[in-house]
């Protein structure tokens, strides 16, 4: 008997091979738009990518991430009970969030004395542990604060690991106002720390990110900032060394896995591009990770547990030295202590049970990540180059530049959320309007940070499908019943089912419940059933076919027995004739229910 690998009994494995059995798979269909997609910014994603040879990568140093969590209970003795509970529950690092900081969002703490912020972080060892300060416009003033509670306490300096926090270009970005003299604050805080472990400025990508821009948006503004704090820091007198190892970015991971990799691998590369015109040697960037604002829902919130989970991954392998994660309850209040455990556990499986901080750049050789992280990295370069022929990222603001390049992202995304063709597990896709309701903290938030003319807009995607929900909401709290639809179901349940249950889901993603049936293929009983639900809606729902013949006369039926508007699941040519027969609307994929579910929840509540 032969002994031989058993590959070689097959023929070669090439693309061609691969092709021609796709080809056959579709059927006819288009190669272009079954299999390949885009991102925000038009980069392409095959459906397979050959094995790369591994690009020299800057990483992450060796051993696993940072486990940060948010402390922003506004009561210090609270947020001190937070801080020890997360720091004995696994966590080694912890995000300090003043009230002031668009990301506290009403929460937070008023870190305006040395003894609030002792009171806040007591019990808290600060040589032990890794510190950010998310102070927002306040930043400054509390970084002040910090170094007053570390001699203070007499802490070694050199013992601590601090992340100052200081983003002025951030906060103007977030709030529409910009620190006077921020250059040179920046610089003299800069001095004030020097014989301290850490950084003092952050290139935070949150506020682009918030406001809907892309991957190379983000990318380009970070690396923008960054670049205007070290010319200010050389500027104020500081050689180049001590000004680039004074910087650490922070970038949003998002539930996008294939991104979110590619973006942390690329910032290391785009940093190392900027040291090296410098004439600097490139070193480790310190990169840090926060969730994703803008991929949370207040509906069915035990999604978010995916979501974070999921953003986490990706950015611990894409080389996040910290990650921060939003706990699952983060758009409904403030979270509870189940909430802040189960974001803090995931982290925790994901480093000592599944071992992902082992490999320091396990996407190496990946074909697909490399190849999009070097398409995002070429497409970021030239957008940076974009902000600074404006003048850098100061000027880009001012003007209106680059918020106008994000919005016209912004704009594109929110018609894929309407569409459904983003779709937002929980919010536009298998919305349960059943759900019970989710513990968090009963503390009331406070304002949120003060925003003027210029600032981003910060919004969830969730946010307008969202509102639908809570208009039902409150139909449902006055009158005791929910907005319904009766579905005409036409024929059998094997010819209507895809169709009604995509209704049910369109009609239910707006806040209006489905009454439901095994179909009728006799009008008279038709209408009976509408006429007994009580229900002011009604959606035809079967095939093409049954369409042809039965549309017509079961929206007669159903407008004899009182249904005041009808709507039909499905895309038909014949759509005008059948808006003569007296069907208002159409669902079908790819339709706008954004545009549609207002006046059918208005029309069946009136």
């Amino acid at each position: 008997m032969e002994d031989r690998p058993l590959a070689e009994l097959f023929e070669p494995v090439t693309r061609e091979r691969w092709r021609k059995a796709v080809e056959v798979a579709l059927k006819g269909a288009d190669f272009e738009k079954r299999l390949v997609s885009k991102t925000a910014d038009g980069l392409r994603i095959e459906p397979l990518y050959e094995p790369a040879a591994p690009v020299a990568q800057p990483v992450r140093a060796p051993g696993p991430w940072r486990l940060a969590q948010r402390i922003d209970h506004p009561t210090p003795e609270k947020a001190a009970a937070q801080a020890l509970t997360d720091l004995e529950g696994g966590a080694d690092a912890l995000v300090l969030v003043h009230r002031d900081a668009p990301a506290a969002r009403g929460f937070g703490l008023d870190l305006s004395s040395v003894e609030t912020l002792d009171t806040a972080l007591t019990g808290v060892m600060l040589p032990l542990i890794a510190l950010r300060l998310d102070a927002g416009p306040a930043g400054f003033e509390t970084a002040a604060l910090l170094k007053q509670l570390v001699e203070r306490r007499g802490d070694d300096p050199a013992a601590l690991d601090l992340d100052l926090g200081l983003d002025p270009l951030g906060a103007r970005a977030a709030t529409g106002q910009l620190a006077p003299d921020w250059e040179k604050r920046l610089s003299e805080t800069v001095t004030a720390f020097a014989g301290y472990r850490g950084r003092v400025a952050l290139a935070d990508a949150r506020p682009y990110h918030e406001a809907g821009a892309s991957e190379v948006q983000e990318l380009a503004a970070v690396l923008a900032t960054a670049l205007a704090y070290l010319r200010a820091l050389e500027a104020g007198g500081h050689d180049l060394e001590q000004a680039r190892d004074a910087i650490s970015v922070l970038l949003v991971a998002d539930a996008d896995e294939f991104l979110t990799i590619a973006k942390f691998r690329a910032i290391r590369r785009l940093w190392a591009r900027i040291e090296e015109a410098c004439g600097l040697e490139p070193k480790p960037l310190r990169a840090l990770a926060e969730t994703a604002w803008r991929m949370m829902t207040r509906r069915d919130p035990f999604v978010n547990i995916l979501r974070t989970t999921m953003a986490s991954t990706s950015a611990g392998l894409g080389g996040a030295d910290s990650v921060t994660a939003l706990p699952y309850t983060q758009a409904l209040g403030l979270p509870d202590a189940f909430a802040r455990r189960v974001v803090r556990n995931s982290q925790i499986v994901l480093i000592e049970e599944s071992n992902l901080a082992k490999v320091s750049d396990p996407a190496a050789g990946a074909g697909g990540f490399e190849a999009l992280t070097a398409e995002l990295t070429e497409k970021a370069w030239a957008a940076f180059q974009e902000i600074e022929r404006e003048g850098g990222i100061a000027a880009s603001l001012a003007s209106g530049a680059l918020a106008g390049r994000i919005a016209a992202v912004a704009q594109a995304r929110a018609k894929a959320v309407a569409t459904r063709k983003e779709p937002i597990t929980g919010a536009s896709e298998f919305p349960f309007l059943a759900e019970k309701p989710v513990a968090v903290l009963d503390v009331a938030p406070g304002p949120v940070a003060a925003r003027v003319d210029g600032a981003l807009p910060s919004q969830r995607l969730a946010e307008p499908y969202e509102a639908l929900r809570d208009a039902s909401d409150a139909v449902l709290a006055r009158s005791g019943k929910r907005p319904t639809v009766f579905l005409a179901n036409l024929g059998p349940v094997a010819v209507h089912n895809a169709r009604s249950t995509f209704a049910a889901n369109a009609f239910a993603a707006g806040g209006i419940e489905a009454i439901g049936n095994d179909g009728f293929s006799d009008t008279a009983a038709l209408a009976e059933a509408f006429k007994a639900s009580g229900a002011r809606l009604a959606c035809l729902c079967s095939s093409d076919t049954v369409y042809q013949t039965e549309a017509v006369p079961a929206a007669e039926a159903l407008k004899a027995a009182g249904a005041g508007t009808i709507y039909l699941a499905g895309k038909l040519a014949e759509a005008e004739a059948l808006r003569g027969a007296g069907i208002h609307g159409f669902l079908f994929a790819g339709c706008d229910p954004l545009a549609l579910l207002p006046a059918a929840a208005e029309r069946a509540s009136a």
